[in-house]
């Protein structure tokens, strides 16, 4: 997956082979077309944009459209072994009720995010006093889609308050790859510019 988004392996190995998936905010397709290939799940998709909808579509791959902040509710309890939110929660209108559909219908989430706790991002802030831009946050905020920004900690204590389990964590930034069993370290809101997390209910 060379030349693919960097959370993408991550994401991939935590998803068990022939796992039954749900990738909300699909886009284009990226994952759930690799994830067919490699992992053999039975993926669906479910992304907003019509036209990232039609090209999925066209790659032969099963996505409707619709929002996650609406349609999730419409899905049955457990009815997928695995939901994937990919650098998609920050973009979402409701992250918390959005974070508690995925919960309920998928045995295992994978949630994945930028990390605006980054030690760049607070020293662009610092130095600048306007909104960072940086090579994962790359849109001025009046063009980002990026409307709930979080860091690492905060998606944490949003875990806890909602009594949602973090089985294991991957962080990274450019140099290295981390994992932890459950929760990551402090040190890492500030040292790492993404993180990968699979919850359990």
């Amino acid at each position: 997956m060379n030349n693919y988004r960097k959370d993408l392996s991550s994401i991939v190995s935590l998803v068990n082979q022939g796992s039954r998936v749900l990738d909300v905010g699909c886009g284009d397709g990226e994952l759930l077309e690799y994830l067919k290939k490699d992992k053999e799940v039975i993926g669906q998709g479910l992304e907003i944009r019509q036209d990232r909808v039609n090209k999925c579509v066209a790659k032969g791959l099963s996505v409707i459209q619709g929002d996650a902040a609406k349609d999730l509710s419409l899905y049955p309890n457990k009815s997928f072994d695995c939901v994937i939110l990919s650098q998609t929660i920050q973009a979402t209108g409701k992250p918390k009720e959005v974070l508690s559909e995925l919960i309920r219908i998928g045995r295992e989430t994978i949630v994945s995010l930028p990390n605006f706790g980054f030690w760049e991002v607070r020293l662009n802030l610092f130095l600048t006093g306007k909104m960072p831009i940086t090579k994962r946050l790359n849109e001025n905020w009046y063009e980002t889609q990026n409307i709930h920004l979080c860091t690492i900690a905060d998606f944490v204590n949003l875990c806890d308050e909602l009594k949602i389990n973090i089985k294991k964590t991957i962080t990274f930034n450019s140099k290295k790859i981390k994992t932890f069993k459950e929760k990551p370290r402090a040190i890492e809101n500030v040292i790492a510019e993404e993180a990968v997390f699979l919850l359990t209910s």
